[in-house]
């Protein structure tokens, strides 16, 4: 049984537009993918992907956000370590100068114009530690400052001090700090440094008229600082003082002497006077004296004596009644500095000159060992900068790798595509052609 089925000429002619519509919008689609490069031109080509490829895009953007941020908080931190490194350079120059000025064979107006040297490099670090980065920031201004984080005496306060809060800002896994702890780089804390300053009496003055005494201190050193009594506030320290009295001679070239302590400190209970026996002339006394905080820190240090024979037996006492010994904390760098002008400025001989000298060495030697931790912490931001850049640019080439997954398109396997649908536009071009001609006219020729 043969069956036959009738297709209307007219069924033929929609068909074929219809297949050469979707060809034509096939080619075209494809064209422009070719043309934009993407397989993913509008989110409805593929809504997943280009959700994808949106949330790559932006964490990228964001990714380039913070490494404009990073590079201006390198910039920033890259000048403050210069800053510290000019204070170093700065300090090590007055260092030299101190060394200069504690030569024993120097008259006064020589100690002096030590002493304005010192003085003019102070005032060009006093200019460096407040310099400021280019948006107008001290660079040293810690959790915040002033604009001028440190400040000479003022309002009553004899010594340099810090105006801001001290503490370094943290940094992040995409951002570093944009300053540094000013406070930790130049001030003294007395419960970490514990940097006491011993001054001694004018030695070229009366009670002894025979002319100047020899004798002086080496560094105070402090066992527990951290249980130091600290005075509030802190530009009002506690001192203590160290008073000789009691000069006896012994008949044999020896001789005793006494001394007592004194604190402006409330808490202190002064002890009873102390006698050091048998120091003999033209021998190097060293006199322990050790103070017991109420706090329960302990500071000791020696007093170098050298009394002298005279010419007709009796000895040239050192130290005499009515000397001291005078202990005040150190507030800072500054502090250090501006205390060596004024004892090398004020001193009448070369013991006063020496004390003051040995004195400032040892604390600009403290100072000098937190100025370079604080500036080996800014080197080691400034390598975080770039580790934080290296992996920024690892994630961003991540990122980049799945937004181009998502909707970049395979150039060569889009050209194969829009080239074998160029041909079946082609194919549907004639056969829609062949179709045109399929009327009753062109079958009666």
């Amino acid at each position: 049984m043969t069956t036959f089925q009738r297709v209307a000429t007219a069924n033929m002619y929609d068909s074929a537009l219809r297949n050469l519509a979707a060809r034509q919008k096939s080619v075209a689609d494809l064209q422009e993918n070719l043309t934009a490069g993407k397989r993913v031109v509008r989110a409805s080509d593929d809504p997943v992907a280009a959700a994808q490829a949106e949330r790559a895009l932006t964490r990228i953007s964001r990714i380039q956000a913070e490494q404009r941020q990073l590079e201006v908080q390198r910039g920033s931190m890259a000048l403050a370590e210069s800053t510290l490194g000019d204070a170093v350079g700065l300090v090590q120059e007055m260092r030299q100068l101190i060394v200069g000025a504690g030569n024993g064979t120097l008259k006064p107006e020589d100690r002096k114009t030590y002493a304005n040297q010192i003085q003019s490099l102070r005032e060009q670090l006093a200019e460096v530690i407040n310099r400021k980065d280019t948006n107008g920031a001290p660079l040293l201004g810690a959790l915040g400052s002033a604009l001028q984080p440190f400040v000479g005496p003022q309002n009553g306060n004899p010594a340099y001090a810090f105006n801001g809060l001290p503490g370094q800002a943290s940094s992040s896994g995409t951002s570093i700090a944009t300053a540094l702890d000013g406070h930790d780089a130049l001030m003294f804390d007395v419960r970490r440094d514990a940097v006491f300053n011993a001054s001694i009496s004018n030695t070229a003055t009366p009670p002894n008229p025979l002319g100047g005494r020899n004798f002086g201190t080496d560094t105070v050193k402090v066992t527990n600082p951290q249980s130091l009594q600290q005075a509030t506030p802190p530009s009002a320290p506690y001192n203590y003082t160290v008073e000789f009295s009691a000069v006896s001679d012994n008949g044999d070239g020896t001789y005793d002497i006494s001394y007592a302590i004194t604190s402006n400190n409330p808490g202190y209970t002064a002890p009873a006077t102390q006698t050091i026996s048998g120091l003999k002339a033209d021998q190097l006394a060293s006199i322990p004296i050790s103070i017991t905080d109420p706090g329960g820190a302990t500071l000791e240090f020696n007093v170098k004596a050298t009394p002298t024979k005279n010419p007709d037996g009796s000895i040239h006492y050192s130290p005499v009644n009515g000397d001291t010994v005078t202990l005040q904390p150190s507030t800072g760098m500054m502090d250090v500095v501006d205390r060596v002008v004024s004892d090398l400025r004020g001193a009448s001989d070369g013991t006063l000159a020496a004390q003051a000298v040995s004195q400032a060495l040892a604390h600009l030697d403290i100072g000098m060992e937190r100025l370079h931790n604080i500036r080996g912490y800014a080197g080691e931001l400034l390598n975080r900068a770039d580790r934080i850049a290296s992996d920024q640019e690892t994630r961003s080439i991540q990122l980049e790798g799945d937004r181009s997954r998502a909707e970049d398109l395979d150039m060569v396997q889009g050209i194969s595509d829009f080239q074998n649908a160029n041909v079946g536009y082609q194919a549907a071009l004639q056969s829609y052609a062949q179709v045109q001609r399929m009327t009753l006219l062109d079958f009666m020729r």
